[in-house]
């Protein structure tokens, strides 16, 4: 199922090298603030959830811009049959508030 969401982006990473066991890994973590679940009345509020985009490259696009920033991701809930996870295709950020008079 994909669809798009509104995030507040408080943090990436870039990685990207190899392991000891001669793996490469290359890839950008994005770390949004996400609503905790509340329906037990145990907890409230926000934490922030790691997720993957693409490459060490993706970070590129992004380290310029004040954070945190708000942005529309591009993402889908896929499943192996037993256990369900969240992928992120796409991160756009929002524009920027320039704080000048029109």
């Amino acid at each position: 199922m994909k669809f798009t969401q509104n995030l507040h982006v408080v943090g990436m990473k870039a990685s990207k090298g190899t392991l000891e066991n001669g793996n490469g890994y290359d890839s950008t973590k994005v770390y949004a603030l996400i609503d905790l679940d509340a329906s037990k009345g145990t907890a409230k509020g926000m934490s922030a959830a790691e997720f993957t985009l693409g490459t060490a490259a993706e970070f590129d696009a992004f380290k310029h811009l004040p954070f945190p920033f708000s942005a529309e991701a591009d993402m889908e809930m896929v499943t192996n049959g037993k256990t369900m996870k969240t992928v992120m295709h796409k991160l756009t950020p929002k524009a920027v508030a320039t704080g000048k008079g029109q």
